[in-house]
């Protein structure tokens, strides 16, 4: 047994199967009004099936205004328990972990009403959250996960990466609060430490807490944000760090930082049993080898398990995988579970999609979908 075989423990919960995980991925398949539709629960189920020990769902915003996105899965109301209860199922019956990512999205919400954040932004109309109103905010964060506890998932993660209203407390160009939320780096991090609380304090003692940050870009220091890695890890209330690195190779844009890789910065920090795992770019079995010899303990896969559902199989098949890349057509994307809605947004990502791809996929290696190969059948997926 290969060590990305090798099962993974938590400080709580399941263990992870093996080590890749399916990163969360925008994919619009959800209903206007946040119930999980079929074409989420195929989409996250075929990775499932294609070897996936973990699958982490796209955003969901904990508040209506805190929605990123029209069409995402919805954690905001009691109503949404169902359809996440049949996504959590599906996931957990292929054998692979259940976390549905919770966010708020604040200066850069869907536009459904007001938008917050921690400081006004003349950019997007977002006003500052009142002192009165963030400890509402931050319960509905617990709220949100105790949903998702009752719907049968494993646990969180936390999107504070990326700029969304997490990231703008963190933020010291975008917080410019002068309370105990802003100012200081620890009163910064105030927020993300009492979300933390939050989510522990309404669900049970086995269930899972990730978080996922990103070290550079909307205004985040590398080194404050390697202080708050530092700090979850000591004190010991999430099980995982998802570290977002863009590209996870690179050198940092920060000059004052060593000439090394960025996940070097974050891999070589004693955890404990505090599990990390990075993503960014790890497309190639070189690639996946690489973060793992680093010190990672899961790999997050993104836009190669968008073009490959089986790939954590393709890579222990062969190690020195180099799969074709893009663009794919749009055909070989539905063959691969990616519904028409999903297949939309791609084709705003520059060079993924184009109707004049080899029909047939992006590489000739690519597995037939058979319970030859997976020796499981693909759950079933039908209406409620």
């Amino acid at each position: 047994m290969s060590a990305l075989e090798t099962p993974l423990t938590f400080l709580r919960g399941r263990a992870l199967p093996n080590r890749f995980v399916l990163a969360p991925m925008t994919n619009k398949q959800s209903a206007p009004d946040g119930t999980v539709l079929d074409a989420e629960i195929e989409w996250l189920a075929r990775r499932a099936l294609g070897g996936f020990g973990g699958v982490v769902t796209s955003e969901s915003g904990v508040e209506l205004r805190g929605r990123g996105f029209e069409t995402e899965p919805g954690t905001h109301s009691d109503n949404h328990i169902p359809g996440l209860a049949r996504l959590a199922e599906a996931v957990k019956a292929a054998g692979s972990l259940a976390t549905m990512q919770l966010n708020h999205a604040g200066m850069r919400g869907y536009r459904v009403g007001e938008r917050v954040s921690s400081s006004d932004d003349a950019d997007t109309g977002a006003r500052s959250l009142r002192n009165d109103e963030i400890p509402e905010v931050i319960e509905a964060w617990g709220a949100a996960a105790a949903r998702c506890e009752l719907a049968g998932f494993d646990g969180v993660q936390i999107h504070a990466a990326h700029g969304y209203l997490i990231g703008q407390f963190l933020s010291g160009s975008l917080n410019r609060r002068v309370d105990d939320w802003g100012g200081s780096p620890e009163n910064r991090a105030r927020f993300l430490f009492a979300v933390v609380d939050a989510i522990r304090a309404a669900t049970g003692p086995d269930f899972q807490i990730g978080i996922r940050l990103s070290p550079e870009r909307y205004g985040q220091d590398l080194f404050e944000t390697t202080a708050v890695v530092e700090r979850l890890i000591d004190e010991r209330q999430v099980d995982s760090i998802d570290m977002s690195l863009w590209d996870a190779g690179k050198f940092p844009d920060d000059e004052r930082a060593d000439r090394a890789p960025i996940m070097r910065h974050f891999l070589r920090l004693p955890r404990g049993e505090v599990r990390m795992g990075v993503a960014g770019r790890v497309r190639t079995g070189a690639a996946v080898r690489a973060a793992l010899d680093e010190g990672s303990d899961y790999i997050a896969i993104g836009k190669a398990g968008i073009l490959y559902p089986d790939f954590p199989q393709l890579v222990l098949r062969d190690p020195d995988l180099e799969p074709d890349w893009l663009p794919v057509s749009g055909s070989y994307l539905r063959s691969q579970s990616v519904g028409d809605a999903f297949i939309e947004y791609l084709t705003t990502w520059k060079g993924f999609v184009s109707d004049e791809a080899p029909p047939q996929g992006a590489a000739a290696f690519v597995s037939a979908w058979s319970d030859d190969v997976h020796g499981i059948k693909p759950v079933a997926v039908g209406a409620e």
